[in-house]
């Protein structure tokens, strides 16, 4: 089968396509088809050397976290499952595996049913960053029409989900984005939107219960000018320093640094599909074949897009 694999840290040059076995199954696993496998900038993290502490420097490396297609083989256990099933899912250790290939072995809790009213592009746009939005969502508390919400970077993946999830809550949610991402902060649920290209959030008076930098470039130093005393500031993209010395620190500081680590579970992502069946929008920004695997990377390294990148496979 094709698959992508590098075998060396870098940039997108060192991307390979290259021909492997097929992947037997265990018991408990699936044998999946793959459809799409979207982007997300762990991928890029890992390749460029930037996690080898948990990822080891062994090669060669898969890459692609994210993906869906179609049920080819169960495992004898994987009673959930049968051959043609139309699925999507996450490999599971990301620092040693990957998806974007023609075909993946996963274990079968690792897979859900797609829904038939999305595609298969969609789909393999929902487990990271839809998980990860479920999580932040869950660590602001008790969110309500008083709470302050201030999400930067809002209408990339992580962003889309968060605003749906924030919207019935009532709260007043300010959106920073890109000219191109007004419209859809506001149609995803944003109370008000700012155009960083036009203003600098932080030049605002405004002050907020809770700030998510969804971009990693605001940082706590910088969002603490606009935190309320006791405000959360959230941070999905934490360097692996940051995880010890902000529990730390938060035990003397009423503005709380809290670094994000997440992984999709069975209720987060049971949680998306219900949402799904309500009308949750999922933007595909951008779709590339297989064949420009290095394309796509280096489109979606530059930002700036909205939703999700996907690699589809013929």
């Amino acid at each position: 089968m094709k698959t992508i694999a590098y075998n060396m840290f870098g940039g997108t040059e060192v991307l390979q396509t290259l021909d492997e076995s097929t992947p037997s199954i265990q018991a408990d696993q699936v044998l999946i088809k793959v459809k799409a496998v979207s982007v997300n900038p762990l991928d890029w993290k890992i390749r460029k050397g930037e996690m080898k502490l948990m990822s080891g420097s062994k090669f060669p490396k898969h890459t692609g976290t994210d993906f869906a297609g179609v049920i080819e083989e169960v495992g004898s256990s994987a009673t959930t499952f049968k051959k043609g099933d139309e699925v999507f899912g996450i490999v599971k250790n990301n620092m040693k595996e990957g998806a974007l290939g023609e075909y993946v072995a996963v274990s079968a809790t690792s897979v859900w049913q797609k829904p038939a009213a999305i595609s298969y592009a969609q789909a393999a746009s929902i487990p990271t960053v839809g998980g990860a939005a479920v999580a932040a969502f869950q660590k602001m508390g008790k969110i309500n029409s008083q709470s302050h919400i201030l999400v930067n970077g809002a209408t990339g993946g992580f962003g889309m989900f968060l605003l749906q999830l924030l919207k019935p809550t009532g709260a007043n949610v300010t959106a920073v984005t890109s000219t191109n991402g007004v419209a859809y902060a506001k149609e995803w649920g944003a109370t008000s939107v700012v155009d960083y290209k036009k203003e600098n959030i932080l030049s605002r008076k405004a002050t907020y219960d809770v700030v998510i930098d969804l971009s990693g470039k605001m940082g706590y130093k910088n969002a603490k000018q606009i935190m309320k005393p006791q405000a959360l500031f959230l941070n999905p993209v934490p360097q692996p320093i940051d995880i010890p010395t902000t529990l730390i620190q938060n035990l003397f500081r009423s503005k709380k640094h809290i670094a994000l680590i997440t992984a999709p579970s069975e209720k987060s992502i049971n949680l998306l599909l219900q949402g799904i069946d309500k009308g949750l929008a999922i933007e595909v920004g951008k779709v590339f074949p297989f064949t420009q695997t290095q394309e796509a990377y280096q489109y979606a390294e530059k930002g700036g897009y909205i939703g999700k990148v996907v690699i589809e496979l013929a």
